[in-house]
Parts: structure tokens; C-alpha cells; sequence
């Protein structure tokens, strides 16, 4: 089920009850923050596999 229009306007009108106008920018800022710290981790995972698979000798 791909999300709509009109179900992403009432997940954010029901945001805005639930946390109130003017904490919105604050949440979505400490969100954008999250994901930032997320993506970083994973990136750091993949070049520090790649590393282990090249200098990681090959047993047969």
C-alpha cells in the first residue's frame, strides 16, 4: 500500500495535535539529527567491510 496525499495531510494534522505547533520544529530538527547520526554509522560500516574484505586473507 503506497501512501497517498491525503494520508501524509492526516499524519501531520494529527502531529500537530499531538505534539502542538510549536514543538514541530524542534521534533523535526532532532529527527533530521537521527537520521544524519544514521547515515553516517552506516556508511562508516560499509567502507570498514569493504577494508576487512580487501585486507582480510582468502582461505580455500
Amino acid at each position: 500500500m503506497r501512501p497517498e496525499g491525503w494520508h501524509i495531510l492526516i499524519i501531520i494534522v494529527i502531529a500537530i495535535v499531538l505534539f502542538g505547533a510549536p514543538k514541530l520544529p524542534g521534533l523535526a530538527r532532532s529527527v533530521g539529527q537521527s537520521l544524519r547520526i544514521f547515515k553516517s554509522e552506516v556508511r562508516e560500516l560499509k567502507e570498514e567491510s569493504r577494508v576487512d574484505d580487501v585486507e582480510a586473507p582468502k582461505i580455500i
